[in-house]
């Protein structure tokens, strides 16, 4: 026998309602974690710089090279800017006159500076007998350090050349990981094909 009442529609979809309220609200809300945007990574190319600087590399072709205009008096102090990704290498050279010490100490130092905000910092040499390149890369973890790449190269006679990359951003490092991944690897080219004239 069926029921045959001109409320019943309402009266049943009522109750479904308060239904789907009571038994949907029992376990608590979890947000969902924050995303961030999706990174375009160019093809990696490489071009060499090979100009009036002491020294020449290969840098990638979807980077910009700028003299550092905070450095007047420096003329072999450049910046590697990284515009797709607000990111900068800067460069500062160096001659050596018995202060190599106070290079490496100075580079450090730079380095040091990051130890409130770093987890981590890795140390890796640069040893190439043939092209007379020797130094140090620091990769610096943390969410909140500054510059999560630093080097420095020397002939250990003439020459010191220190390189730091920065953002033109908050630091977060965690967001920012597949972009130092990708730009570690264009450093590591750099330094790999580094020379001194």
């Amino acid at each position: 026998m069926l029921i045959k009442n001109k409320y019943f529609p309402v009266v049943f979809l009522l109750a479904f309602l308060i239904n789907l309220l009571l038994f949907s609200c029992g376990n608590d809300y979890v947000p969902k974690p924050r995303g961030y945007f999706r990174i375009d990574l160019p093809e990696k190319q490489y071009r060499l710089l090979d100009s009036i600087y002491p020294y020449t590399f290969e840098y990638p072709v979807y980077a910009q090279i700028i003299p550092d205009k905070f450095a007047p008096d420096e003329p072999y102090w450049i910046n590697i800017d990284f515009p797709q990704f607000k990111g900068r290498l800067h460069l500062s050279y160096k001659v050596i006159d018995n202060n190599l010490a106070d290079y490496l100490e100075d580079a450090r130092t730079m380095v040091v500076k990051h130890i409130p905000k770093a987890s981590a910092i890795n140390e890796e040499l640069i040893i190439n007998e043939h092209d007379k390149t020797f130094g140090l890369i620091y990769e610096i973890k943390g969410i909140g350090a500054a510059s999560p790449y630093q080097f420095f190269i020397t002939d250990s006679t003439k020459h010191f050349l220190r390189g730091a990359l920065y953002f033109n951003i908050v630091p977060n490092n965690d967001s920012l990981a597949p972009v130092i991944d990708f730009l570690k690897q264009d450093i590591e080219q750099m330094i790999n094909t580094f020379k001194w004239k």
